[in-house]
């Protein structure tokens, strides 16, 4: 069920329940105030019996001369103005003999009927009431007659107030009226705190699951929904800036495709038009082929070196480049290393100068990895330098690590360069007119190496004066 559903039933269950409350309550008073009107008439009675005492002693004493005697009618007729009152005397047989209201034309009553003793039933309207008494002889002591009294109500009941009620119902108003409006804002404010924050929510959520990564939420106040749209705007940017790199990964591997096939194509076409000559005889002696042997060689590296970072890169894409850590000893395995390699550097006219002592410690490592991460930043540093300048190969022991240092008197990286060294496909703007040549993959792949060996590589270069590199490994 929708909470909005939910919240419309709640609601009305407990407005239902607050008027079912209500209802009783008003129930409960009303008999309560039935009740004490009934116990009041009881009371009222002896106070209509002093009002009328006067009276009915002169008729129990005078009773039977009513009818006759026009001194005694005139002293009733002076008592009940006095009282504020109408007597209407009748015999035992419900024949009227006296009434103090002439213009009312009575003559009978039925005894059955129209006596009343009581106020309950005495009551005639809203402002009257009849009440009989039996009138006895005060000589004999026998019943003569009946008197019938018309009081008003005020003389019989007194002034009365319903304060309590009155004050009672109305505390039960207000306080229906209060919970009522409590229930109506907190109605409101779930729709505006929650229900309405949450839809918005499921229109980002639909906006992202169309791809589109630019529309941010709405929402500013401080409280748990907002942290829910800070986390959520969040999770929105972090998706965005996943899709751009995503996109720009996409874009760089077609990017590298195309530069590595043009990049193979050229020294392969190299390659084939050397291998032409050479079987057409354009070679007149075997220095010249010699020197076509050394061109086709040096083209043959170049492709060799593409594809194994392509390779690498295929591999790490996939999880697969092995690591497979070995206990060896430094200064042996370091040496195998750099001596081709001082080899290679030296024909291209920049000067090699190798460590002059290579400590001799233990180490976990991957001794084939090593050596590609080593003859990448040489040949990176290759890239980078003119014949004439130096590359230093140094090492050292210090904090429990040995660091290689590979550093170069080249032309450096670019400042604008120096934060992406080590992403995947970037070759950085080259500072001369020519294009940079690479993949833009070497580093990447020699940053992965050196950290699956639980090491660090790091480096600092200035512009025009040369770059070093230091690859940490743990003892």
């Amino acid at each position: 069920m929708y909470l909005q559903d939910w919240i419309q039933r709640w609601l009305i269950a407990a407005l239902t329940g607050l008027l079912i409350i209500a209802g009783c309550g008003a129930g409960f008073l009303w008999n309560d105030e039935h009740r004490v009107q009934e116990e009041e008439s009881r009371h009222v009675i002896n106070r209509v019996r002093l009002q009328v005492s006067g009276i009915m002693r002169y008729l129990e004493r005078y009773g039977q001369k009513v009818a006759n005697t026009a001194e005694v009618q005139e002293a009733i007729k002076s008592m009940a103005k006095e009282q504020g009152l109408n007597l209407l005397y009748t015999g035992l047989d419900g024949r009227v003999m006296f009434n103090t209201a002439p213009g009312d034309g009575i003559q009978q009553l039925d005894l059955r009927t129209d006596l009343h003793y009581d106020l309950y039933h005495a009551k005639r309207d809203q402002n009257y009431y009849r009440i009989a008494f039996p009138v006895v002889d005060e000589a004999t002591q026998v019943q003569v007659g009946h008197a019938v009294f018309t009081l008003q109500a005020r003389d019989v009941l007194g002034p009365r107030t319903n304060v309590i009620l009155y004050s009672l119902l109305a505390v039960m108003a207000f306080i229906l009226m209060v919970l009522c409006l409590l229930l109506f804002l907190l109605r409101k404010k779930l729709r505006r705190d929650i229900i309405q924050p949450a839809c918005q929510l499921k229109d980002y959520s639909e906006a992202i699951l169309k791809g589109n990564y630019e529309q941010g939420t709405a929402y500013h106040r401080m409280d748990e929904m907002g942290e829910v749209h800070i986390m959520f705007e969040q999770m929105r940017l972090e998706i965005q800036h996943l899709s751009r790199r995503r996109d720009e990964q996409d874009q760089a591997q077609k990017e590298l495709i195309s530069n590595i096939s043009h990049e193979l194509k050229t020294p392969l076409a190299t390659l084939k038009a050397y291998i032409e000559a050479i079987r057409e005889g354009v070679c007149p002696d075997m220095d010249s082929v010699m020197e076509y042997a050394e061109v086709m060689h040096n083209n043959t590296e170049k492709m060799s070196r593409l594809t194994e970072d392509l390779l690498l890169h295929a591999l790490r894409e996939l999880g697969q480049i092995s690591v497979t850590l070995k206990e060896r000893y430094s200064k042996k395995l370091l040496q195998s290393i750099l001596q081709p390699i001082a080899h290679y550097v030296s024909t291209t006219g920049v000067q090699f100068i190798g460590p002059e002592e290579i400590p001799d410690v233990l180490i976990h490592v991957d001794g084939h990895r090593l050596e590609q991460v080593i003859a990448n930043l040489i040949a990176n540093a290759l890239k980078h330098t003119s014949p004439g300048d130096t590359i230093r190969v140094n090492t050292e022991l210090a904090r429990g690590q040995l660091t290689i240092t590979i550093a170069d008197t080249g032309r450096g990286i670019l400042p604008q360069d120096m934060p992406f060294v080590f992403d995947r496909y970037f070759k950085g703007k080259a500072d001369t007119d020519s294009e940079a040549e690479g993949s833009g993959l070497g580093l990447s792949i020699c940053k992965y190496i050196i950290e699956a060996h639980r090491g660090t590589i790091s480096f600092n270069s200035v512009q025009g004066q040369g770059t070093t590199f230091y690859c940490s490994i743990p003892l």
